[in-house]
């Protein structure tokens, strides 16, 4: 294998995009996956805007192309929201940025130069609270993204979905903690099944999956690969639940009557599950077999980069900038004897595997609204 290592931006929320290209090449990486979230989003954790989306035009596409290939680094770019469920004001105002990202990855040459958007699906709780919730859910995301999916395929764009059920989405009163539709393998499937484009495809993080209690390692053996464009870095270091059990997240009762039961309950909406976001080399060992994960995407031909995403509660989790680059060094580290040759000065990537990023587009497009499409 001479898989890429990128770097996911959001854990660098607090640095300007130079700033983040300067750590990249620090940690000696090969490309980044820039988060451009809404800068009046709703979102307020693991969120960073490293573009001016609102002014992105044919002229920066070739300034940040150029930036980029001064840095030796390849480049995609996301936003991770609810587009089909939650306030319909946000709900609309979400798939419009997905738009705007998705011409800003065509100025930037799209599928020619492997500039992918990343997404999240979402879900709707008011269809979901009825009888047939999910079926409704699918239905419904077909009828928003069929044209979504058909204008990225027009522009030479693909967008992936990642698999993070996004658990925090509610607060902790609610008993369900599913919330972002593509958290399970069957959605997924059944999504292409309804729009069978090839411009989508996913963004597979497989410590979704492991505190769900699912080996990432069986996934990947029936995921189709085509659609499989993206590896999310991020282990997670499961907790004992002898108390609530797998079935269901932490529930919510009164903190005092709990104390006096000796019963643990959740701090926040994050912890519901009970595990511990961690990054595989840093920090401890966590409850998944990379070793075995990697060996099944090599045997499944996978080439696609594997993007370290920091949300590591010994990492990112400090807010102590030293703390987070170690956290990305250290999973560099340890994934390279995984992805890369071995030569005099240890497991290192081979360049030749750089491709150097082309102006592939030399007419601007307009700005559409899903009111146009």
């Amino acid at each position: 294998m001479n898989n890429q290592i990128w770097i996911m931006t959001s854990a660098f929320d607090k640095l300007g995009l130079d700033e983040v290209i300067e750590k990249a090449q620090e940690t000696g990486v090969q490309g980044l996956d820039v988060c451009v979230f809404r800068r009046d989003g709703t979102r307020d954790v693991f969120v960073a805007t490293h573009l001016d989306y609102e002014n992105f035009g044919l002229a920066d596409a070739k300034r940040l192309l150029d930036k980029f290939n001064s840095a030796r680094l390849q480049l995609s770019i996301g936003a991770f929201d609810n587009l089909i469920g939650g306030v319909p004001e946000q709900r609309v105002k979400n798939q419009n940025h997905l738009l705007r990202l998705i011409r800003m990855a065509h100025l930037l040459g799209g599928d020619a130069n492997d500039v992918k958007v990343g997404t999240f699906v979402g879900y709707n709780h008011e269809l979901g609270n009825q009888e047939h919730g999910f079926q409704k859910n699918i239905e419904e995301y077909a009828r928003v993204f069929t044209p979504i999916i058909k204008y990225a395929e027009d522009l030479g764009v693909t967008v992936l979905y990642e698999n993070c059920p996004m658990e925090g989405w509610r607060p902790s009163g609610y008993t369900g903690t599913f919330n972002n539709l593509t958290g399970v393998l069957a959605a997924r499937k059944l999504m292409y099944e309804l729009i069978p484009s090839m411009a989508h495809g996913e963004i597979y993080d497989p410590s979704h999956d492991v505190w769900q209690h699912v080996n990432p390692s069986e996934v990947i053996r029936y995921t189709e690969m085509e659609r499989l464009h993206r590896i999310h870095v991020k282990a997670t270091r499961r907790g004992n639940n002898l108390y609530w059990g797998n079935m269901y997240p932490v529930q919510l009762v009164d903190a005092d009557l709990a104390k006096r039961a000796g019963v643990p309950i959740s701090k926040n909406e994050w912890d519901r599950h009970n595990y511990e976001a961690m990054l595989p080399g840093f920090g401890g060992s966590d409850s998944m077999d990379w070793r075995a994960f990697v060996n099944t995407l090599k045997e499944k031909g996978f080439t696609g980069p594997f993007e370290i995403e920091n949300e590591a509660a010994l990492s990112k989790g400090t807010g102590n900038m030293g703390a987070i680059m170690q956290g990305f060094k250290a999973t560099t580290l340890n994934l390279a004897p995984m992805l890369w040759e071995l030569t005099e000065t240890g497991y290192q990537y081979n360049a030749e595997g750089f491709r150097e990023l082309k102006q592939a587009v030399t007419k601007d497009v307009p700005v559409v609204t899903m009111d146009e499409l």
